[in-house]
């Protein structure tokens, strides 16, 4: 699951300020080289594999809509449709479900989200519900209800606006 959390991050959405300073987002995957460095980190790159612009465009528009389907922008139906899905052998007399990009790495992001959502934990991969942040998490807590990243900033951030606001309206 840190797999697909690490994926949905290599675009940071965050803007907010935080001790008075600035949290500037940015694109981690700005270019083929970008991609194969983080594809690198995460040992999912086969040694002398080369990237080009439109394995980049591939990783975006995964990346884009899986984070669309989190968000409820897009049906998760229709963000896996470009993405086919086979039952194969795996070699030892079972049958595993297997993706068939044609791209071995964009294989095991697609396939490790399937995996998830078989296991019925895709429910606790969320993105963190301040407007501002927008960071990928693993929903850890035992109702499986998280909406924050991190309490002590998104939630915590949130919390002392309501209060702040109902004692306004209140004053």
């Amino acid at each position: 699951m840190d797999l697909i959390a690490e994926f949905l991050n290599t675009v940071d959405q965050r803007s907010f300020s935080r001790h008075g300073r600035s949290h500037a987002g940015g694109e981690r995957l700005a270019s083929p080289g970008d991609l194969a460095d983080w594809l690198a980190e995460c040992d999912l790159l086969a040694a002398g594999d080369e990237l080009g612009p439109e394995d980049l465009t591939a990783a975006i528009a995964l990346r884009t809509a899986l984070r669309q389907s989190l968000s409820g922008e897009l049906d998760a139906a229709v963000a896996f449709a470009d993405y086919p899905l086979q039952l194969v052998h795996d070699g030892a007399g079972r049958l595993r479900i297997a993706a068939r990009s044609g791209r071995p790495w964009l294989d095991t992001i697609v396939e490790t989200v399937v995996l998830t959502v078989g296991r019925g934990e895709w429910n606790r991969v969320k993105l963190c519900a301040a407007p501002d942040c927008r960071w990928a998490f693993h929903d850890t807590s035992r109702s499986g209800r998280g909406r924050w990243c991190d309490m002590n900033i998104c939630g915590n951030r949130h919390k002392t606006r309501v209060y702040r606001e109902r004692h306004q309206q209140a004053g």
